[in-house]
């Protein structure tokens, strides 16, 4: 029976159980389809079938070990079905991701600290779990199984496709055993590995034995390599106990990388920010912005490539806006001191940068840059939609309520009774009209907020992210769509507001990391070293976007700024 409509009492005040009555819920409507849905423009979409019919469903089976090995040789897995199979976001069985992570780490045991290659060659800087950008970059810099590559590290961490980056990189390993080159960098350890995302992903992807046996094939990694005799190539920068290339030689690399000494410099150091425009003599200064190891000045780099007849010096580690940077050249040869390379392109997905590779052949450097390609959305830290939302959800929940609540005047809030309004003044209707129009539009800005927060979740996520905090600031969400858009930070403002993860995290137990007090190095080195023998040798060309750059020696002079 339909309720009758709400009445006032004698007293003016309205009956609760009319009240009741009227707030009822209605019954269902009979025969409704719960397998169709009508989205908001009148299309009629099956609730049992997906909704973007183009988009490939993600692998949900393991392979089967014939699936996994490959026909050709059944001691190493298919990489065709693996890189199908990871774009799929498949997994692998626990036993077949060991086995990638056995052969792979006994063939890096026997490398030497610091590899030789040769042109042709493809040069790659830091991948950082972005796997469908990995794919790109085959695309770009050639296909692995006729194509040299060498990769300067950090390909975990930060993304959320790492343990697919890995796996695939070494089973490419295990195939072109000496056409693939994988060397360390920072974020390959146990320290960044379980502070970042790595270790989490290993364990929600596998399990924790699978992380282990990453690690031990962290410790197998090379440390440098020098690239067609002219070129050292390392993840981070110098450092000052680094004189000649047979120091390299001498370092043991089978452990964790520790907080100070030439292999932490290794991979942490950087080129100083005004790189070749000093306004000092020494050649290393402590790197606040890491928290570890040093800066290293252009005097420090021409000396080393000096002493050690080298050309440049071929790094990564930082990301770069354009996907590269060339530093100042040097007045002996006029060709970049060093070069820096950076292969994650839209670096968490909100840097908005390019990245690029280097590939030296006939005696021509050529730098190709490229963009992202879009990827399976992961939530923060993996985790499931359910319990990311409900929390979510009724946080906000409770905000609106309060806020509703607070609208109500003091005198609102200690009436006893709704009274049923007599006859008021015009002026006093009209003033009772303005408050309800005040509230109505409170009511529809928080309204707004709540269809902001459920249409651009995504964005206001990716701010939180480079923001580093879990509230934005006040009024964003209230900005709309298009506010949140350009809310998102250019490449220097992330690149700011990410700055302190750029740094060596904190123990878990609170304490920092042990590192030395930096002492400054000045120009007089007192221990250089024997000098390496000078061998003749063309100077290549350099093939930027900008143009080609043929060195001229005596030539010091900055490199033009890259262009994007």
């Amino acid at each position: 029976m339909a309720a009758e409509p709400s009445k006032a009492t004698g007293d003016g005040t309205i009956s609760p159980r009319r009240a009741s009555l009227s707030t009822r819920p209605k019954p269902l409507p009979q025969n409704v389809d719960f397998t169709v849905h009508v989205m908001d423009n009148g299309d009629k979409v099956s609730t049992i079938e997906r909704v973007i019919k183009d988009v490939t469903a993600p692998a949900v089976f393991k392979p089967t070990d014939e699936q996994f090995w490959s026909k050709k040789d059944t001691s190493k897995p298919d990489i065709d079905f693996l890189k199908n199979h990871f774009i799929r976001e498949g997994r692998l069985t626990e036993e077949q991701a060991l086995s990638i992570l056995t052969q792979g780490t006994e063939l890096l045991k026997k490398e030497a600290n610091l590899l030789e290659v040769d042109a042709p060659i493809t040069v790659c800087g830091d991948i950082h779990g972005q796997y469908y950008d990995l794919m790109k970059l085959f695309e770009v810099g050639g296909n692995p199984a006729d194509t040299r590559y060498l990769f300067l590290g950090d390909y975990v961490d930060r993304g959320y496709f790492s343990i697919e980056c890995f796996l695939y990189l070494l089973s490419l390993k295990i195939w072109y055993t000496n056409s693939i080159f994988m060397l360390r960098g920072n974020h390959e350890c146990r320290h960044l590995t379980d502070y970042f995302t790595f270790k989490l992903e290993c364990k929600h992807k596998y399990s924790e034995k699978v992380y282990e046996a990453c690690l031990e094939a962290f410790c197998a990694l090379p440390l440098a390599a020098i690239m067609n005799k002219q070129f050292l190539c390392i993840h981070g920068g110098l450092s000052p106990e680094l004189n000649t290339l047979d120091d390299l030689r001498g370092v043991n690399r089978f452990r964790e990388p520790p907080t100070h000494g030439l292999m932490c410099d290794l991979l942490w150091a950087d080129p100083l920010e005004d790189f070749g425009q000093e306004r000092t003599n020494e050649f290393f200064v402590h790197n606040g912005v890491r928290g570890c190891s040093y800066f290293f000045s252009y005097h420090a780099a021409c000396a080393f490539l000096e002493r050690n007849n080298l050309l440049s010096i071929i790094r990564a580690h930082e990301a770069q806006d354009a996907g590269y940077r060339m530093y100042r050249k040097t007045r002996t040869t006029g060709f970049p001191s060093v070069i820096t390379i950076f292969s994650a392109p839209n670096y968490l997905d909100v840097y908005n940068n390019k990245a690029a590779v280097l590939k030296y052949e006939n005696n021509v450097m050529n730098i190709r840059q490229f963009n992202c390609t879009p990827h399976p959305y992961w939530l923060p830290n993996f985790m499931d939609v359910f319990s990311w939302s409900l929390p979510f959800v009724g946080e906000k929940i409770t905000d609106m309520l309060l806020s509703i609540l607070n609208i109500c005047s003091k005198e609102e809030l200690e009436e006893g009774k709704v009274q049923v309004p007599e006859a008021d003044e015009p002026t006093e209707q009209e003033a009772r009209r303005q408050v309800i129009k005040n509230k109505i539009r409170a009511v529809g800005r928080m309204s707004r907020t709540f269809q902001v927060l459920r249409q651009e979740s995504e964005s206001i996520m990716e701010l939180k992210n480079v923001m580093g905090t879990e509230t934005l600031p006040p009024g964003t969400l209230a900005l709309g769509a298009e506010g949140i858009k350009k809310a998102i930070s250019t490449f220097d403002e992330a690149r700011s507001a990410d700055i302190d993860n750029e740094r060596l995290p904190p123990l878990k137990d609170g304490q920092k990391a042990p590192s030395p007090a930096a002492p400054i190095f000045g120009a007089p080195i007192s221990q250089p070293g024997p000098q390496r023998p000078a061998i003749p040798r063309r100077t290549p060309s350099l093939k930027t976007p900008q143009g080609v750059i043929n060195p001229q020696p005596g030539d010091a002079s900055l490199p033009s700024e890259p262009k994007k």
